[in-house]
């Protein structure tokens, strides 16, 4: 199936006792024996599993091409369930401009169980010479966030499969609409499902997918049902039937991000654009050979500093001054701030989640505040 028709129908079957045509939210936490102590239903406890969190991981599964995928009460979580699955005394390898919310999560929380080293990981040198013999894990992120860097996921691969290392990809600026890290190579994708999978900015959820149910996703799996940070029965509603939409929400926002990109890229204010739909973007034509679509996040810096940057981020009317992304309304942010002190992102930069408005007035609402 093409995977329009996988996001409608992969997610849902019609219930055998009403004849439902969508599945219902079944809030039951138990779920009865028979009389032999069987469970007739294939469901326990709804922390092991639920009927709708089944179908989300089944959707979310086929969208990206992989073998099972869990989902999680966030994508902190799900990243955190890949580090717990891990033997104490591993030693991971990430982005230096790796999403915030998981480097802390290492530096903070895994330090001194796991060892990790933030590198330019599209450097194939730099990469080679900072495996160990105890590295289990690369972790990519691509697109990344703010900086919009594109990872030749292939090439990561290959230097890893070498060594007999995991690759793990953060695909959610790209959501498997635009890109399939599992086809490249990679063994497992994560997604922050609160993103473009939610689509509205009103919920939350996690998601890792699987390439094959090996040793390692067993362990995951005993994360994720022993650690139980998973969804609520109505999350898991909410996100398949959410899901369904995410082939067309996705080509709005890839339409409307390259069209405000390459106005962004032509402003005399403007210092540079980060977008890897743009012919001046340093990975463009990486870009082109493992994405089918440059997604809908873009990042630009002024050539004012900071105060213009703020200036220009105060003076909008449409876009909404706010953290996350993937919504149908379009949010932009002074990223550095939300970072925290050791950021890397420049004081100049505005990370945009370019939503469906209509693309004139998105532009229209830019070219008032720059002005």
């Amino acid at each position: 199936m093409k995977i329009e028709t996988i996001a409608i129908h992969a997610g849902n079957h019609v219930d055998e006792s009403s004849k439902a045509v969508i599945q219902p939210i079944v809030l039951s936490t138990t779920f009865e024996r028979a009389a032999d102590g069987t469970y007739p239903g294939g469901h326990i406890y709804s922390r092991s599993s639920n009927p709708n969190r089944t179908l989300l991981e089944n959707v979310l599964a086929k969208l990206e091409g992989g073998a099972d995928a869990a989902s999680f009460s966030s994508g902190n979580a799900a990243g955190m369930a890949v580090f717990q699955s891990l033997t104490p005394g591993t030693h991971i390898i990430a982005p230096d401009d790796m999403y915030h919310g998981l480097r802390n999560q290492l530096k903070t929380l895994f330090a001194g169980i796991l060892t990790f080293d933030f590198i330019d990981v599209n450097n194939p040198e730099t990469l080679q010479s900072h495996i160990r013999p105890e590295t289990g894990l690369i972790w990519i992120e691509t697109p990344s966030n703010p900086l919009l860097k594109i990872t030749d996921i292939r090439k990561v691969v290959a230097i890893a499969k070498a060594k007999g290392i995991k690759v793990a990809c953060d695909n959610t600026f790209a959501t498997p609409i635009c890109q399939q890290p599992l086809a490249l190579g990679a063994d497992l994708v994560m997604h922050s499902a609160t993103k473009y999978f939610g689509g509205h900015s009103d919920l939350m959820g996690g998601a890792l997918v699987t390439k094959e149910n090996s040793d390692w996703w067993s362990k995951i799996r005993q994360v994720q049902g022993m650690g139980g940070a998973i969804p609520s029965p109505m999350d898991c509603y909410m996100l398949t039937r959410s899901i369904k939409t995410l082939p067309y929400r996705m080509r709005g926002h890839v339409h409307n991000a390259q069209l405000l990109a390459e106005f962004l890229e032509k402003h005399p204010k403007v210092e540079a654009v980060m977008y890897p739909g743009l012919p001046s973007h340093p990975q463009h034509a990486i870009a082109k050979e493992q994405m089918s679509a440059f997604g809908g996040m873009l990042s630009f810096t002024l050539k004012g500093g900071e105060a213009e940057a703020r200036s220009v981020i105060n003076g909008l009317k449409i876009f909404t001054r706010a953290t996350s992304l993937g919504g149908v309304e379009s949010l932009i942010e002074h990223r550095a701030t939300v970072e925290g002190p050791d950021t890397k992102t420049p004081f100049n930069l505005l990370r945009v989640s370019v939503g469906l408005e209509h693309i004139d007035d998105l532009i229209a609402d830019l070219e008032q505040a720059l002005a």
